[in-house]
């Protein structure tokens, strides 16, 4: 699909050396612009890459120990209190 859009003059110059530095088209480096955009700001992928990595098992195999030894100073440190 073809579009048209307004964009300063200093970023289309930018975007020009860009993508001839890089070796691809005006074209291809805009569609990679706007892809990692929506990535990166899109709350579904947002939710999706956080799923990933609190779905991981590694993740809290890491931090387990950390957590449980966490946990055991609190109940040492209120194992007098009265609630």
């Amino acid at each position: 699909m073809k579009t048209a859009i307004s964009i300063p003059d200093r970023v289309y110059m930018e975007a020009e050396e860009t993508a001839h530095f890089m070796g691809i088209s005006r074209s291809a480096l805009y569609l990679n612009a706007i892809v990692e955009y929506i990535k990166k700001n899109n709350r579904k992928y947002i939710t999706q890459k956080l799923n990933e990595v609190y779905d991981n098992d590694d993740y809290y195999k890491e931090f387990e120990p950390i957590s449980n030894a966490g946990l055991e100073s609190i109940r040492e440190l209120t194992k007098n209190d009265t609630w």
